[in-house]
């Protein structure tokens, strides 16, 4: 008979042997699986997708409205990458060094195999659940989803429950928090002229470069002093800027996009208002170009209430199994929590092994003592929730 570690181990490699790329996208394979598994382990599944390829999977086991637990793994995993050069075949599954290597082998599949076991085990006593107990297994995370977590929760595919949790990366220390984030894109526009006289035209990337400075006393002067006590402060990074199309003329016109992390407890109306007040300073320092803020696009925090029963519970088994202390965590990348707040009743958290500094990268691994260590958290807290 196999070990539950061999069973698990197995399990993760199946996943990573089912590319599921987003993009493109397509997770129909991957919930196919997801929902055979779960079947045969007795849940009620529902397999569904609002367009042909953001497949996702619900399953359902128990009938009682509480208490009720919710585990939820992403199924997609980022593009392999054009210049990827694994030392091992990304979608093997390969063994070796106490590690699973694969695609997707931490992000997300190894929470999801730990989550898809100890459903199975909790499955196989299914005359003692006095609760219920559901998996979701969604698409489209990697690119926000909103194709997946959300359109489920908004049309009614995911059931309100005490408790959930969201699998990611954090070393198996539970974490109750998560950034949000908000992107923007500012706009300088200046006035053109032949580089030989440059006095003749307003060159917006000069104006850019003043801006820039002022994003940078906002950071130091701002944001680093209101730091959140689980993530610390919030930020603000120039990932992109565009600007100019010769040296030998003026530029007439300069962007850059912006990534805003926000930390739980900001608005993002808030935020939005300090960035067009940084505008307007600008703008009034500067008359003589025209500096705009806009395209907002926002995905919100996540913070967990600290006082449930259920996550003092939840705590406590974590703590036994890995011998950390019993207190929260946050996780700095974003998560499909921020879409599963109105369904989780009595409080939720983020939670799996691995590190998300090796998620999306070369040679990508879980280990496999955390692995089991995540399977055996989720199994215990499980069984002492739902087991008669």
């Amino acid at each position: 008979m196999n070990s539950p570690a061999n069973d698990l181990v197995a399990l993760l490699q199946q996943l990573i042997r089912i590319p599921s790329p987003n993009p493109p996208g397509d997770c129909r394979d991957i919930a196919d699986f997801c929902a055979a598994y779960l079947r045969s382990a007795g849940f009620a599944t529902t397999l569904v997708a609002p367009d042909d390829r953001a497949w996702s999977v619900v399953g359902v086991l128990g009938e009682a409205d509480s208490p009720s637990l919710l585990y939820h793994a992403h199924i997609d995993t980022v593009p392999l990458g054009q210049n990827a050069r694994w030392s091992v075949d990304p979608f093997a599954g390969t063994v070796a060094d106490g590690r699973v290597y694969g695609l997707g082998s931490v992000d997300d599949k190894a929470p999801l195999a730990a989550m898809l076991l100890a459903a199975a085990d909790i499955g196989a006593q299914a005359e003692r659940v006095q609760g219920r107990l559901v998996v979701v297994c969604a698409a489209e995370e990697e690119v926000g989803g909103r194709l997946g977590t959300k359109w489920l929760v908004d049309n009614g595919h995911v059931p309100a429950c005490d408790f959930v949790v969201v699998g990611e990366q954090t070393q198996n220390r539970v974490a109750t928090a998560h950034k949000g984030v908000l992107r923007a894109a500012f706009h300088v526009a200046g006035r053109t002229s032949h580089a030989t006289d440059p006095w003749r035209g307003r060159n917006a990337i000069n104006g850019m470069a003043h801006l820039i400075l002022d994003l940078e006393r906002y950071q130091a002067e701002v944001l680093e002093r209101r730091p959140h006590p689980l993530l610390g402060p919030a930020s603000i990074n120039v990932g992109v800027i565009e600007g100019g199309v010769s040296a030998n003329v003026v530029a007439d016109a300069c962007t850059i996009r912006v990534d805003r992390r926000m930390v739980p407890g900001e608005d993002p109306q808030a935020v939005i208002a300090e960035l067009e007040q940084i505008v307007a300073a600008r703008q009034a320092a500067d008359p003589e170009r025209t500096y705009t803020v806009g395209e907002y696009l926002v995905s919100n925090w996540f913070q967990s209430d600290a006082d449930s029963e259920l996550l003092r519970r939840f705590l406590r088994i974590s703590a036994e199994a890995t011998g950390t202390p019993p207190a929260p965590v946050g996780y700095l990348p974003g998560s499909d929590a921020k879409h599963l707040v109105d369904v989780a009743r009595q409080g939720m958290v983020v939670f799996g092994p691995g590190t998300y500094e090796v998620a999306h990268s070369t040679d990508e691994f879980v280990a496999v003592d955390e692995l089991e260590t995540t399977y055996r958290i989720l199994r215990h807290f499980a069984a002492e929730t739902l087991l008669a």
